[in-house]
């Protein structure tokens, strides 16, 4: 029982002694700041800052074709995807009652130049008999206005006509533009009213080897884009595929959401395989500044803070009752790369602070900043030379340095 008992207490103190062993190392381990944090080496390269938005691929021209009549669609010559050429028909509507008006207003035509023959005689007469002394001159009169009316009731009965006719013609809806249908609203069989709004009946796309993007770009961006930059767009149906436009117009008229203001920046391409279609939605790239043989540094090295500088700037607790309601001075807030707010001085916008390694500490080196991709960032002035290694991150986010919890547990 004895001999039991003492190889218990063996084992459990060479136990204990491995276990303080592996928190010894780990100790170390996390104060060692090479092991610690993630280094990135700061180097030249070039560097493109973009601009993005997301937009809607258009037709150059999409008509929207309607009818100026009412009827019952009898005949539908196209269908979704056709080719169609300029004039050529695209559906007809029931032209019975328009046909039977148009006849109508042509035989009242007929009625009124034969009342224009008989005032044209009767004024001739008139005239012969008034050389003669045979009529008096308020009859002669009374002959050509006769004549006259006649005359305007046949141009207006012409033009009765005319309009009929027209609209007559106005059954057989035809194609304005060539180019291919899009869309078709309605079917045979179903009746159009054309009231005080034109009805839609087919959409033509002009020509889909030509298109465009409508795109929404924020205020804060609108500055830096001008008409004729090259753009660069990717859309869902080919995400492996980079396609290219040009900015055609920025336009002048603002859209405001919720207090956010963008602006229409219509991007103008070709689609020579016309596999981009209507309606896709399109992810525009702009290039708006380009920089070659820059220093640059990583954005998350500009994001990176140590954790004993974020406590540091946190603000410390005040058992006084007085101190505790004051609220800090916004004027003395300032925003720090890694995005947590410190006070001291106010800091510029296009400045930062990155950590480097010396010895067994970090230290800080402010830097001036340029244009940014959204992984590096141009350094223009400060600290930074070519090779200079800064810190990215933390390796083991949850090594704090603190001596380890696991112990042993006695029974």
């Amino acid at each position: 029982m004895k001999i039991s008992l003492k190889r218990s207490f063996l084992f459990l103190t060479i136990l204990a002694l491995v276990v303080a062993g592996v928190v010894i190392y780990r100790n170390n381990s996390a104060l060692s700041p090479a092991l610690r944090y993630k280094l990135q080496t700061v180097e030249n390269g070039d560097l493109t800052q973009t601009v993005s938005a997301n937009g809607t691929l258009n037709p150059v021209v999409l008509v929207s074709v309607g009818t100026q009549v009412s009827g019952t669609v009898t005949k539908l010559y196209v269908d979704f995807n056709d080719k169609v050429e300029k004039g050529q028909p695209l559906l007809e509507l029931d032209s019975a009652l328009l046909a039977a008006q148009a006849r109508q207003t042509a035989a009242n035509v007929v009625n009124v130049s034969a009342s224009l023959e008989l005032a044209r005689a009767n004024e001739a007469r008139m005239k012969s008999l008034f050389a003669q002394e045979y009529v008096s001159r308020q009859e002669l009169d009374q002959a050509v206005q006769a004549r006259k009316s006649s005359e305007a009731l046949i141009e207006q009965a012409k033009a009765a006509a005319d309009k009929d006719r027209v609209n007559l013609a106005y059954t057989t809806i035809r194609s304005p533009v060539s180019g291919i249908v899009v869309d078709r609203v309605v079917d045979l069989g179903q009746t159009v009213a054309a009231s005080l709004q034109t009805p839609v009946l087919i959409k033509i796309a002009q020509d889909l080897s030509e298109m465009r993007i409508d795109s929404s770009f924020a205020e804060a961006d609108i500055g830096n884009i001008k008409e004729g930059q090259k753009v660069r767009f990717t859309v869902d149906a080919f995400p492996n595929r980079s396609f290219q436009g040009e900015v055609q117009q920025i336009r002048l008229n603002p859209t405001n959401q919720q207090n956010v203001v963008t602006y229409n920046v219509r991007v103008s391409l070709t689609n020579p395989e016309q596999i981009l279609l209507p309606g896709m939605t399109a992810y525009v790239n702009i290039a708006v500044q380009n920089r070659k043989d820059v220093l640059l540094v990583p954005n998350a090295a500009l994001r990176f803070k140590p954790e004993e500088v974020t406590k540091a700037s946190e603000p410390a607790k005040s058992s006084e009752p007085s101190g505790a309601d004051q609220k800090p001075d916004a004027k003395t807030k300032t925003q720090e790369p890694g995005g947590t707010k410190s006070k001291g001085k106010k800091r510029d916008a296009a400045s930062g602070t990155v950590y480097v390694i010396e010895g067994d500490a970090l230290k800080p080196r402010s830097i001036q900043l340029g244009i940014t991709d959204n992984r590096n960032t141009e350094v223009v002035g400060g600290d930074l030379k070519p090779g200079d290694k800064v810190v990215a991150g933390e390796n083991t986010p949850n090594i704090t340095g603190k001596p380890s919890s696991v112990g042993m547990r006695m029974f």
